[in-house]
């Protein structure tokens, strides 16, 4: 997104080829960006400028990608155009309003279906600066404030009432944007301009979590994951871990383009029930799945509270686990915005639905490393989205994954 509104030729390096990536791609490319898709997950983005992007000749399709929908609904308030965003099934029956409406307080002249899903139809508007405080941390309408904030006269400001995930800010300031930010707030000043630069992507947390697990729950493993992206606001996973008793070390530690980036071995444990403290929630919201298999594992019970996001996600995951979980024999009950497990030696055997979500899909296959029979799993084609070798490392790494 800030190649393609940049000036110059911006080069990424470990672009992750999923579905959710190359749809954005797509929806630049629709826009008049000029696109060098290389193989080897290289990406080369001849930028535009903050006002270059051209009107579509359709709408913009997003596929499954709601970090895509909700940060390009903050560019496209900006634009002198109209658009259309859209995705599939899964994503048009997600909520937006928690982005519209920021925007519209911006400005912006956004409609949603009647319920607050998309598609979303974006008209011309001239936008305004705002402070907005967010009720619930997300990075995702931060972001999208942020990037409207581009286009806005005056500075825009956003207050958290939690930390959530800063990649945004490192990024506009890796494309030489000055954004200024603190524990509680982060601001930036419309009608500058974004530099074209190199980017180095970290290797996915949310991704390794899943190995993480599958190690620390599996008998006499050691594994080492390298150049995992470490951001201070994406470690609730390896916290969380910990507190398990997870053997989880750094064992190297860099950085590029303001992101840290650590080598992270981990060995099997033993791993033991907590009550998950509510400030690591944020910090670790797309991993739950997989936490519950390792809570599943554990001596005791786990509790997690305050996660209701959970439940508007590519899936209820708060449900899709609760039902799954009980399918292999495990103690699970679902609340209104989280999970108590009580943990079991092993999972036995069954068949699992992961209702076309690809965190589900993975994290029943993870339960596997510890289980008595066989777990086969239903409707696992969205596992493409975002972790498209998923099933080739996994398996690379020890576990016995087949397609079928």
């Amino acid at each position: 997104m800030l190649g393609s509104l940049a000036h110059g030729v911006s080069k990424i390096n470990n672009f992750l080829e999923g579905e959710d990536s190359i749809a954005t791609l797509k929806a630049f490319a629709a826009m008049g960006v000029k696109i060098n898709h290389q193989t080897g997950g290289k990406v080369l983005i001849e930028g535009v400028g903050i006002s270059g992007l051209k009107k579509p000749n359709g709408d913009l399709y997003l596929g499954n990608s709601g970090t895509a929908m909700r940060l390009l609904s903050g560019i496209m308030a900006g634009q002198n155009f109209s658009s259309i965003l859209i995705g599939d099934e899964s994503l048009n029956s997600r909520p937006m309003r928690r982005v519209t409406e920021p925007l519209t307080l911006m400005g912006a002249k956004i409609n949603t279906q009647s319920d607050g899903t998309a598609p979303l139809m974006v008209n011309p508007s001239k936008l305004n600066a705002i402070e907005y405080k967010m009720p619930v941390a997300s990075a995702q309408v931060k972001s999208s404030i942020l990037l409207a904030g581009l286009y806005a006269g005056g500075k825009t400001c956003v207050i958290e009432s939690a930390p959530s995930r800063d990649h945004t800010e490192c990024m506009l300031q890796s494309f030489g944007y000055t954004v200024k930010a603190n524990s509680a707030k982060v601001c930036l000043a419309g009608g500058g301009t974004l530099k074209a630069c190199e980017i180095e992507v970290p290797n996915d947390i949310s991704s390794a979590a899943f190995l993480m697990v599958a190690a620390s729950i599996a008998k006499n493993t050691e594994i080492i994951l390298s150049r995992v992206g470490v951001n201070k606001t994406r470690t609730g996973i390896i916290k969380i871990l910990k507190a398990m008793g997870a053997d989880i070390q750094i064992i190297s530690q860099s950085s590029d383009n303001l992101e840290p980036v650590a080598d992270i071995r981990v060995r099997s444990a033993d791993l033991v029930g907590i009550d998950i403290p509510p400030e690591l929630v944020p910090l670790a919201i797309d991993e739950f799945p997989v936490i519950f298999i390792a809570a599943a594992c554990a001596v005791g019970t786990t509790v997690l509270s305050g996660a209701r996001e959970l439940r508007v996600k590519e899936s209820d995951r708060i449900a899709a686990m609760e039902e799954g979980l009980q399918k292999l024999g495990i103690d699970a009950v679902a609340t209104d915005d989280g999970m108590i497990i009580k943990g079991s030696a092993r999972f036995k055997g069954g068949q699992v639905n992961s209702f076309g979500d690809h965190r589900i899909a993975m994290a029943f296959a993870v339960a596997a490393c510890n289980a008595k029979d066989d777990i086969v799993i239903e409707d696992c084609e969205n596992i493409n989205t975002s972790f498209p070798d998923f099933v080739k490392i996994a398996n690379a790494a020890g576990m016995q994954i087949q397609e079928i």
